[in-house]
């Protein structure tokens, strides 16, 4: 009984733990790391690249798409949209 209770809480459990991108988040300082970083937090990066020397990544998650830039020398974020 433990065990399925666990299993349950994992497998139903998972999708609270998403994370939210804000402006204090620290993403990585290469383009790998943000996707990573993304990809842990529920986001599903649909591209990424380089502009103006900054990391931009375009992302899904709930229906709603995005994109973030990050600095490359601190891997924080430097601007945030989303769309609805």
């Amino acid at each position: 009984m433990r065990k399925l209770a666990l299993i349950s809480l994992l497998v139903f459990g998972t999708p609270a733990l998403a994370e939210d991108i804000s402006m204090d988040s620290i993403l990585g300082t290469t383009m790998k790391e943000v996707q990573a970083s993304l990809t842990t937090m529920g986001y599903d990066v649909r591209k990424a690249e380089m502009e103006d020397g900054m990391i931009e990544v375009y992302f899904v998650r709930d229906g709603k798409m995005g994109e973030v830039y990050v600095s490359p020398k601190t891997g924080a974020v430097t601007k945030l949209g989303v769309k609805n």
